[in-house]
């Protein structure tokens, strides 16, 4: 549906006030599932909310079923290519039309709040200061090892926000960096993960191959090729592992797929990889396994996975690095290793299963802190508090309507 239309699907009984949110993408990875909290705490609330993305995909259907209206239109989402030279001339072609998409929809929206969810939507601020909206910017990103000028350019934007929420102390450290003032306004809301409802604990003793399990992104960046040489690695030392992937590339990267289909097959005949490609629900994979890994090479905002991992009642080996240090560092079953070591993957996955009795006795406890620290409602709750806070006063959200409507 483009900009143009009207929003699609009705979203019930309404409390007078509506949002509008604008998101990077409609897939179901970290920051989209956020996105779906965030909506959920304020359609129980009772707002009117209107989603804004520029694809079709697996979390518009999760959207529709909390209430939530969905517009698919085109905006500009900062990307590394268009920020070199090669990329200008899309990158100002992208920036004109999503200036425009974005304008048509707060027109048509007329919405009393715009969250933009995530940084790398950087027009979105932008407009709602045109247009005089109130804006809160949630963000979802931080890359500390990244040059200063070009985080200074990705977070400028949102200092015409109203309020700037951010998923971690490192984050907002990473942000202190670039652009001090900025972090001066944002608030922490750690990100509410949500686990399943009674997991079972996992088989009493790893007898035959260790299974190993990796959740994300298939990218260079996340680094699920450490997980196979991990897995050849204890080969070589006579362990048996049969390795799962559950996650896709993103578009242009089909060629690290391809890498990881041929370093799987190259691995001993003690390792077995499965490639179960995107899957919106875990669970079921999470607990056929033994392990999770999440071996991340550079800097991660936070560790969703990580915490998925642990509410799933199974032990977790997570990269001793950024927001994965603060999201898994003080439970009792998550092990931090070095960055880019196999090696250090390997000797700790073999340390798990040589005192598995000791792991599994500890899963319990583990969960239940993750509970009380990643409740999703507490996040929506938080979430929810925030834009209202930035939004008209109830008492107030009539007359500004009245008063934007005048102005179109």
């Amino acid at each position: 549906m483009s900009a143009a239309d009207a929003v699609p699907h009705s979203s019930g009984a309404q409390s007078g006030w509506t949002v509008l949110a604008a998101h990077p993408g409609a897939e179901l990875f970290g920051s989209d599932r956020m996105l779906r909290e965030s909506v959920a705490g304020l359609r129980e609330a009772g707002a009117r909310v209107v989603v804004a993305v520029p694809s079709a995909g697996p979390l518009i259907d999760e959207l529709i079923a909390l209430g939530a209206e969905v517009v698919i239109a085109p905006t500009l989402v900062l990307r590394k290519a268009l920020l070199r030279p090669s990329g200008w001339l899309r990158l100002i072609r992208e920036t004109f039309r999503g200036l425009g998409s974005a304008w048509r929809i707060a027109r048509r929206v007329r919405p009393d709040v715009l969250y933009v969810s995530t940084i790398t939507i950087p027009l979105w601020p932008v407009v709602a200061r045109l247009r005089g909206i109130p804006a809160v910017s949630h963000v979802h990103e931080a890359e500390a090892s990244a040059s200063r000028i070009v985080n200074r350019l990705l977070y400028l934007p949102h200092l015409l926000s109203d309020g700037v929420l951010v998923n971690s102390r490192f984050s907002q450290a990473t942000i202190r960096r670039a652009l001090p003032r900025l972090a001066a306004r944002s608030e922490v809301v750690l990100n509410g993960v949500a686990g399943p409802h009674r997991p079972d604990l996992p088989r009493t003793t790893p007898e035959g191959a260790l299974r190993v399990l990796y959740m994300g992104r298939l990218s260079p960046r996340k680094g699920p090729d450490l997980v196979i040489s991990a897995a050849a690695l204890l080969a070589g030392e006579g362990i048996a592992v049969d390795v799962t992937l559950v996650g896709d590339v993103f578009p242009g990267y089909e060629w690290f797929r391809d890498e990881l289909h041929a370093q799987a097959s190259a691995t001993p005949d003690q390792v077995s990889v499965t490639f179960a490609g995107f899957q919106p629900d875990v669970w079921s994979y999470v607990a056929a396994t033994d392990v999770v890994v999440v071996p991340s090479r550079i800097d991660e905002p936070f560790g969703n996975t990580a915490v998925e991992a642990v509410l799933g009642l199974r032990p977790v080996v997570v990269a001793d690095t950024s927001g994965l240090r603060e999201a898994a560092g003080s439970y009792p079953t998550a092990w931090l290793v070095p960055v880019d070591q196999p090696s250090a993957i390997s000797a700790e996955l073999k340390a798990i299963a040589e005192s598995w009795a000791d792991v599994r006795a500890e899963l319990a406890g583990s969960r239940a802190e993750a509970l009380r620290r990643h409740a999703p409602e507490s996040y929506r709750a938080t979430v929810r508090h925030h834009i209202e806070r930035a939004a008209p006063s109830r008492s107030e959200v009539g007359a500004a309507a009245v008063r934007r409507g005048s102005r179109r």
